[in-house]
């Protein structure tokens, strides 16, 4: 019989509109109008003596009522009682109606007063007054504390609400709970708080059991609460990083993040609308990186920016804060037409106020770059246009090369030729002590680049064109980066797969790299390589680890990790100082200076023309060997290049004795 009664009201349009959403405003104000007419009948039918011979016809029950009713709801549209929503309000609602019972029991008394003065008998007796406010207020509060106790019996017994564990130590945490526990249409029944504090077992707040945090007794409560989620707070999410958010996931147990607690006004989002999934992003093991963007955005306001490679992750992030910085014109250069077409879309939709150029060409192509630099005569240039993908450029280095090297030194020499203030080129940690080609040829940018500015410098006394390098390791949720990739594995049922089980790298955020990159544009003088604080490398197989538990499944069991081995010139760290490197602090301790070898530009220039000559005649074997000698730390790992290594080495040995 129960069942059917749950099945029923559950299935029910009226309960289902009655939990889902608020009743009108005039409905509780009409309740609470029939409260105050029943309560002053009721007191007035059984103390009325001597009114009616004093007065008359105006001294009758109902005349008196009429004025009462409309002194009372006078002060209801005063005091607005009946704006807040019943089931979720209590010290606020019962401060309003106190406020409204008092102020229409001082007026009537006003009035009453006036009557006696002018006519020698009281209208209504302080009883009566006493009597009518009273039961109104009681009557009031007994109504809103039914439909409160009504609704959550309901939505206790006919809501599917999922059962959470709030963690927390402060009091917004215990109120967020309430706050769930009285949620309309919630979607989350806080069913026990976990504190930081201690000597708080067996004490409740709002009827929700308190419990001290003990990873060593966190298994028996969930089991004991019949429940598989922990909420927490944002505040806390530093707290989670250290190891504790592994501790829950390790025991299955899903994560929640909320944010703040919404006041809902029928208009905004539920309680439960700030509350969200826990992404692989917030667990990088350092804190977020907040940049101050003050003297950022003073450089480039009003400025004409230059963005290459600017639909892909990182040029379309440095396009929006650029944007947010209100350059005056800013040119997007990509040979990418579709993200292009979206790009476009984007910024008309998000900074209509912006002048965008869209400019589709190859970097590589000296002649499409020159008409940009002409057509738009940039003052920064971020340089972000480059093949990235190691595999891929192990297999076609020439592309790497026309790209890479060609292309940024295309764009370099046209950025002196047009007098552009800064040059900031977009460089990778592969480019230490690289491994593989697509990290050779971006040291070999970064070479380029640096060497130009010093000859430069050297050669003019009047201002150059400042070339400035950042160097960072891997962004997360990049275009073709690792962290999609296994996603999509996830979704598809796994397995994940893993190049090797120590691997590790950086991460960084897309926002945050961009920020720095253009913080570090800004204080650059040029000739600098900047790294950035990249916090601790992550274990691969940990984050493939982290990132199953976080989609609610159990490694190994509902997804599987599997080994696939090293790939061509991949090594199982990366690092972001060659070994010989220092760095210097910087003002911002989240961007320091690389002291690097200084090329000389002569001695580069040459080795570049036999890089581009071997690269028209498409021998790969000859152009990796150029590469090689440019960049001596240049040693492949996993690949067919290694060979030309051992050849290089046994040359030298040859030279060596011939000497």
């Amino acid at each position: 019989m129960k069942q059917k009664l749950l099945s029923f009201l559950r299935n029910n349009e009226l309960v289902d509109r009655f939990l889902s959403s608020p009743s009108p405003w005039w409905t509780v104000m009409a309740c609470d109008m029939l409260i105050v007419i029943f309560g002053t009948l009721l007191t007035l039918t059984f103390n009325n003596e001597g009114v009616a011979q004093s007065f008359g016809a105006a001294g009758s029950i109902w005349v008196r009522s009429l004025i009462v009713f409309a002194i009372y709801s006078a002060n209801m549209m005063l005091t607005h009682t009946f704006r807040y929503i019943v089931r979720l309000s209590v010290l606020e609602d019962m401060y309003r109606v106190v406020l409204m019972t008092v102020s229409s029991s001082a007026m009537l008394l006003v009035i009453n007063l006036c009557v006696y003065f002018m006519s020698g008998h009281a209208y209504f007796s302080l009883w009566n007054l006493f009597v009518i406010g009273l039961l109104a207020f009681t009557l009031m509060m007994l109504v809103r504390l039914g439909i409160k106790y009504i609704y959550r019996q309901l939505d206790g017994t006919i809501v599917r609400r999922r059962r959470v564990i709030v963690l927390g130590s402060t009091v917004n945490s215990f109120a967020f709970a309430s706050t769930l526990q009285n949620e309309v249409g919630g979607s989350f029944k806080p069913v026990a708080l976990l504190t930081l504090n201690t000597d708080v077992n067996n004490k409740s707040i709002n009827e929700i059991p308190l419990y001290h945090f003990d990873e060593n007794t966190v298994s028996e409560l969930f089991e004991r609460f019949k429940c598989d989620t922990l909420m927490f707070p944002s505040a806390l999410l530093k707290f989670m990083r250290n190891g504790t958010a592994d501790k829950f996931l390790q025991r299955h147990i899903r994560l929640l993040m909320y944010n703040q607690v919404k006041e809902f006004d029928g208009k905004n989002d539920r309680p439960s609308g700030s509350v969200r999934d826990i992404h692989i992003e917030d667990l990088l093991g350092r804190d977020v990186i907040q940049s101050d963007t003050s003297e950022v955005e003073q450089a480039l306001r009003g400025q004409v920016v230059m963005i290459t490679g600017a639909a892909g992750s990182i040029g379309s992030e440095i396009v929006n804060q650029v944007a947010q910085m209100k350059a005056a014109e800013i040119i997007l250069v990509d040979q990418a037409e579709t993200p292009m077409h979206d790009l476009q879309l984007n910024m008309e939709a998000n900074h209509p106020d912006i002048k965008i150029h869209l400019f589709i060409g190859d970097v590589a192509n000296q002649g499409r770059m020159e008409q940009a630099f002409m057509r738009y005569n940039p003052r920064y240039v971020f340089h972000a246009a480059a093949y990235k993908h190691v595999p891929m450029m192990e297999r076609n280095p020439s592309e790497a090369i026309l790209t890479n090297v060609r292309g940024t030194k295309n764009l370099a020499d046209l950025a002196v030729k047009y007098n552009v203030e800064k040059f900031v080129m977009i460089s990778t940690d592969k480019a230490v002590n690289p491994t593989n080609v697509m990290g050779a040829s971006k040291r070999i940018a970064e070479i380029y680049v640096q060497s130009l500015f010093f000859h430069n410098q050297r050669m003019s006394d009047s201002a150059t064109t400042q070339f400035i390098t950042t160097r960072f390791g891997n962004v997360l949720g990049s275009n073709g980066s690792v962290i999609p990739l296994f996603r999509k594995q996830i979704e598809q049922g796994g397995p994940i797969t893993v190049t090797h089980r120590d691997i590790i790298r950086y991460f960084m955020t897309i926002p945050e790299a961009c920020s720095l990159v253009l913080q570090a544009g800004t204080m650059g003088r040029g000739g600098e390589i900047f790294i950035f604080d990249m916090g601790q490398p992550v274990k691969i197989y940990d984050l493939a680890t982290r990132m199953i538990s976080l989609s609610g499944l159990r490694p190994g069991d509902d997804i599987e990790i599997v080994e696939t081995g090293l790939r061509p010139g991949e090594k199982l760290y990366e690092e972001l100082l060659n070994d010989k490197e220092l760095t210097m602090a910087t003002r911002n301790n989240k961007i320091m200076i690389a002291k690097v070898r200084v090329y000389e530009y002569n001695e580069v220039i040459q080795h570049l023309e036999r890089l581009f000559a071997l690269t028209a005649e498409g021998e790969y074997h000859d152009i990796v060997a150029e590469m090689k000698r440019i960049v001596p730390e240049y040693k492949s790992q996993n690949s067919v290049w290694a060979s030309i290594d051992k050849e290089i080495t046994k040359s030298e040995v040859i030279k060596e004795l011939q000497r």
